[in-house]
């Protein structure tokens, strides 16, 4: 199982506090890749609240007794002290983003969601959402000036963009945005492999240009920056989290050339894959 997860050095009767306005106790995401099933049973519940964020495939989550399947795009919210009981099955393909939380604006965050009538809301499927997640576990790793305001920023910054898209009438998934969500979901699976846009949109019928177009309508960015943006950040979280070589690395996301590989990660990111990796560690 891949996991990247940033902890606060918290105690158990510390995790939930009123008195301050807001503030990330832990953040991770976890990816199923060879654990046949991962499942969490917390009969209590915890201190904190709780969002998950199911970016990929799909999970099972069980509420007053019955098993409620939770696709991709969508979020989900445990209040403090709810019973929670899930599980993620590797044959879904899951990749699951999830943040504990605590203070007085936790209420109101929540509530203007959308979470005060549904436990579960569909936000859609956006790299936005996984960039917020990452940021917040990179600040709480990290530890550097100001992580923890910053990570509650990055936090409401989440809460209000769904509070957008409540007040905005929901989001509704039309035929575009469906084939728009198998792009996103098929980059993400064959990051390791070589994908060409036009092959791509004529496997599906599509013009190019139509393709590259409704693509950047739906994500912010055409197919192409967004496929080298997903290689960079699993990137970073592999520089980040594990021992692997820089040349492991740019074969892992697809860059056979460790050479062409550093190229495009100081171009995204500014700085060379291994002045990264000293930097974070």
């Amino acid at each position: 199982m891949y996991t990247n997860t940033g902890y606060m050095n918290l105690a158990e009767e510390e995790l939930e506090d009123t008195k301050i306005p807001l503030r990330v106790n832990s953040c991770g995401v976890y990816r199923l890749v060879s654990l046949s099933v991962m499942s969490t049973s917390r009969p209590l519940g915890r201190s904190d609240y709780q969002l998950l964020y199911v970016a990929a495939g799909k999970a099972f989550f069980t509420f007053d007794g019955t098993v409620t399947e939770v696709t991709e795009g969508s979020m989900v919210l445990y209040s403090p002290h709810t019973p929670q009981q899930y599980a993620y099955y590797l044959d879904d393909k899951p990749e699951v983003y999830w943040l504990h939380f605590t203070g007085s604006e936790a209420p109101s965050l929540t509530r203007e969601a959308g979470f005060l009538e549904n436990r579960i809301v569909y936000a859609g499927i956006s790299s936005k959402y996984q960039e917020l997640f990452l940021s917040v576990i990179r600040e709480i790793q990290l530890t550097r000036p100001s992580f923890e305001e910053l990570s509650a920023l990055y936090l409401k910054q989440l809460f209000l963009l769904l509070k957008r898209i409540r007040e905005e009438g929901g989001f509704k998934k039309t035929d575009i945005q469906k084939e728009m969500e198998k792009a996103v979901r098929f980059f993400h699976e064959n990051l390791a492999n070589n994908i060409e846009i036009e092959a791509y949109a004529r496997e599906l019928h599509m013009s190019t240009c139509w393709f590259i177009r409704s693509f950047k309508e739906y994500s912010g960015m055409p197919p192409g920056r967004y496929l080298t943006d997903i290689r960079i950040r699993k990137a970073k979280e592999l520089l980040e989290s594990t021992d692997y070589s820089i040349g492991e690395i740019g074969g892992i996301i697809g860059y056979e050339n460790p050479l062409y590989f550093s190229r495009i990660f100081k171009k995204t990111a500014g700085v060379s894959p291994a002045e990264y990796r000293k930097a974070a560690r």
